[in-house]
């Protein structure tokens, strides 16, 4: 009796085992398929290959104004930031429209872009526990979002789920930890249940002829990439066909077609809604997207419409500070820009269209996307930043009051907020590209790179200079050893006369709008002066005058106390050229400051003035109190009737 009892436990202590072994076995495999790809085969390779290909942010250092408004953002925006209570909402499934789901993968992939510049340890612990902090509202079927089950694929849900895969695949390529990319690919897995054929249609979810949800192509082609299962290019294919269906928002066949972002489809009864085509954000988003998709599949007519698109939003909507949009659409802006808009200069625009233009740059080099970048830079993005570094505007006028934008969702933040430190944190990569036996030099001002060349030699490239205040660049070339390389200097379009010397030797050919290659064999100490032609141009348009001098427009700001900014005017300028003087007595936390030569203008009641000279700063500056003491203005009124000669062919 003893015996059996003895072997009776011993049978079921190995029926025990053996249960757990076929539950390891079982796990390991569904592992292995969730992340397929990862051991069993190569990952793919792109079939198109960049331009330009970008170096470690770690390997730069910004400098000077621009270096500071950067560490303002780490400091204030992105290390302030409570990560807690952005996930907060991902513990409660009871959302039915808002989009609190946004602000953690924004945030999140602007503090790992901080990270990735500066090493600092304080900030990766932030980071580490904001990831930990989200995948413990992972639900058991992959889902990570704050909407109920009745409400699933509406309005933002989907949207939201797009940041979220943004950052858990940031914080991959950050760490290589692959229960983070499991976590990512159960989410996506958890989509495609839901969404595809024979399920929901991706572009019937939402609003805005489902852009928001459909602009989850970017990291789906992500996910591709990192596992290497074919189900998500699939999906990806899937999503960009749904987009040429018939409630789909043509993204591909009207871009082709040469129809205006503006004029995509008639203009809604309703801003909230689906019938709405125009939301600029979420269509660039798409577009982004659609690069990457074209990256795998090398298929040409994604590529020939996001350029198709952009080519238009440059002549149409980009306006003279380097954004756009009304109440967040299109709306062929350029020509409007000189009247007041509802909403106008979203900084999620702004960032968006910043890295829509930078993934273009790397696959074409073509220096244009470069300019695009700069201006954003200096003038709507520095703009939407207060003067002390604690809030992003949500948008950016060209003239008016800068104030906050409203806290959204029941939350303490808006989408601005989260998502502007993210266009700070591109300029690190945006600095300096490469390609083989080429350097790319895209941004000027005072910093530092040290970048590689070839496979066993390093170079450090030293700018000092206060660009865009000034028009010198001094370079100082240093190669670890002796090389022959290319560096290429971006020519700004406006620059219409550069100076380029290499060793005191004067350099010719130098063509605004281009990159000028400077092929040699480059020595430690090789130094280089750039001066751009920062002459101030005068612009006309619809009866307003503003100046833009180099990359940075000029406006009024009421500190100055010169008058009325309203006031009509005419602006003295010479074959288009508006001769500026410095002003050193400036109001507090104003980076530019310049005196125009001579202003003809007329009072609040009509009356003719004398000529005098009147202030302008740049337009980072101007109202950046976000107060009534500070108000400014862009485009001055033109005078229609004045009485002196001088002025008549104004």
């Amino acid at each position: 009796m003893n015996l059996i009892i003895t072997l009776t436990h011993i049978i079921n202590i190995m029926q025990e085992t053996y249960k757990k072994l076929l539950t390891i076995c079982l796990l390991i495999v569904t592992v292995l398929t969730s992340v397929r790809g990862q051991k069993q085969k190569p990952l793919p390779s792109d079939a198109i290959t960049d331009r330009m290909v970008t170096y470690a942010p770690s390997s730069v250092k910004i400098e000077g104004y621009l270096g500071e408004k950067m560490d303002l953002v780490i400091r204030k925006r992105i290390m302030a930031q409570d990560a807690g209570h952005l996930i907060e909402p991902f513990r409660h499934k009871e959302e039915t429209r808002l989009w609190q789901s946004e602000f953690w993968g924004k945030w999140i992939q602007s503090a790992i872009a901080a990270y990735r510049y500066n090493h600092d340890p304080e900030l990766l612990k932030i980071i580490e526990g904001a990831v930990a902090g989200l995948l413990e509202t992972q639900m058991p079927d992959g889902y990570i979002g704050n909407y109920s089950d009745e409400a699933a694929l509406q309005h933002w849900d989907i949207w939201g789920r797009k940041y979220t895969l943004l950052g858990l695949l940031a914080y991959y390529d950050l760490t290589s930890d692959k229960d983070v990319l499991r976590a990512a690919a159960r989410l996506a897995d958890h989509l495609l249940t839901q969404v595809g054929p024979g399920k929901a249609d991706i572009v019937k979810t939402g609003n805005y002829r489902g852009m928001p949800s459909s602009s989850i192509l970017e990291p789906v082609v992500y996910l591709y990439r990192r596992t290497g299962d074919i189900k998500y290019l699939e999906f990806a294919k899937y999503i960009a066909a749904q987009w040429e269906t018939p409630d789909g928002p043509k993204l591909i066949s009207k871009a082709l077609a040469g129809v205006p972002v503006s004029d995509r489809f008639p203009h809604p009864s309703s801003w909230w809604s689906y019938e709405n085509g125009q939301k600029a954000y979420e269509m660039m988003s798409c577009y982004e997207g659609l690069l990457e998709l074209y990256r795998v599949t090398g298929e040409p007519d994604y590529l020939k419409a996001v350029e198709a698109a952009v080519k238009n939003i440059i002549s149409a909507e980009i306006n003279i500070a380097g954004s756009g949009s009304a109440f967040e659409c299109w709306y062929s802006g350029i020509n409007h820009q000189t009247e007041p808009a509802y909403h106008t200069m979203e900084t999620c625009v702004t960032m968006t269209w910043m890295k829509l233009c930078f993934s273009l740059l790397r696959l074409t080099g073509n220096p244009e996307y470069a300019d695009q970048i700069e201006l954003s830079a200096y003038n709507a993005l520095m703009a939407s930043l207060r003067y002390d570094g604690n809030e992003i505007a949500k948008y950016s006028p060209l003239g008016g009051v800068r104030h906050a934008g409203e806290e959204q969702c029941g939350m303490h933040i808006n989408c601005c907020n989260a998502n502007g430190p993210r266009a700070f944190m591109m300029l690190p990569s945006f600095s300096v590209t490469g390609a083989a036996g080429e350097i790319f030099v895209n941004l000027y001002g005072k910093g530092s790179a040290e970048i590689p060349v070839g496979k066993k030699n390093s170079l450090t490239i030293d700018q000092v200079s206060d660009y865009p205040a000034s028009d010198s660049i001094n370079f100082v070339i240093s190669p670890e050893k002796p090389a022959e390389f290319a560096v290429c200097f971006r020519i700004p379009s406006w620059s219409r006369n550069t100076i380029i010397e290499v060793n005191g030797a004067r350099i010719s050919d130098i063509k605004p709008g281009s990159y000028s290659r400077i092929s040699r064999t480059w020595n430690r100490g090789d130094r280089v002066l750039i001066k751009m032609d920062l002459s101030a141009r005068l612009l006309k348009q619809n009866g307003h005058q503003a100046i833009i001098r180099g990359p940075v427009v000029l406006a009024r700001d009421s500190r100055f106390g010169d008058g009325f900014i309203g006031e009509s005017a005419v602006i003295s300028a010479k074959e288009g050229i508006v001769s500026l003087e410095t002003v050193s007595n400036k109001p507090d936390n104003v980076w530019m400051a310049f005196r125009a030569g001579l202003v003809l203008g007329t009072d609040l009641e009509g009356e003719f003035r004398q000529p005098r000279p009147v202030s302008f700063c740049d337009f980072a500056s101007a109202g950046n109190t976000w107060g009534e003491e500070s108000r400014y203005r862009v485009w001055i009124p033109q005078t229609l009737n004045v009485m002196n000669e001088e002025y008549k062919s104004y």
